[in-house]
């Protein structure tokens, strides 16, 4: 069963990054018909909803998942066209549940599906909505082949101010296996370190 998208709730992962900074992960996920392998399948919890949960299990994070308004269409094929002409007319869909702040967060992972090479145009929505400067972000992305797609570029060009730090890019059929790849982006980008170990 997917979070209330009305609250904001914490993680309370292992450890919380190198800088002792807050970690918020902001996501927005679509489950319903997907592609998959060249095909679709029919998926009840998204594949970025996915991945979020599974980042929320390592680290310490306050999670906040995105829902339009308008939700996206469960048929594939609906979703597809939406998006273009979303992206065409360089819309901003609408957000039912904003945050009222992100000053609190000293890093941001923004998490999402890449839909024609970029974020879904709700993505653009929330980052327009806040303020960035002196942040740290991390795309993070579920793909079927276009990786972290155009996301370290938008989110530069949205957010002004912010470092845009290494993305994750993980394909969706793989998503549930991913964890190894998980962890290791979490350790490089120094979000996740080991516990001391106890002396004595």
């Amino acid at each position: 069963m997917p979070p209330n998208p009305t609250t904001l709730g914490s993680a309370q992962g292992i450890p919380g990054p190198g800088n002792g900074g807050r970690v918020l992960l902001a996501y927005f996920s679509r489950a319903g018909e997907n592609y998959f392998y060249g095909g679709r399948t029919s998926l009840d919890v998204g594949n970025t909803q996915v991945l979020a949960d599974a980042i929320s299990k390592l680290i310490k994070c306050d999670v906040h998942r995105i829902e339009a308004v308008d939700p996206y269409p469960d048929s594939y094929d609906a979703t597809v066209a939406r998006n273009v002409r979303e992206q065409n007319t360089n819309a901003r869909p609408a957000i039912v549940n904003h945050l009222p702040s992100i000053d609190q967060y000293d890093t941001v992972l923004l998490a999402s599906g890449i839909w024609n090479v970029r974020a879904p145009m709700i993505m653009t929505t929330f980052t327009e909505s806040h303020d960035f400067s002196g942040k740290s972000i991390h795309p993070v992305t579920t793909h079927a082949m276009s990786g972290l797609g155009t996301t370290e570029r938008d989110y530069a060009g949205s957010c002004p101010g912010a470092t845009i730090g290494e993305g994750l890019a993980v394909r969706g059929e793989e998503v549930r296996d991913a964890g190894p790849a998980i962890e290791s982006w979490l350790r490089r980008t120094g979000l996740l370190q080991d516990r001391p170990r106890a002396t004595g």
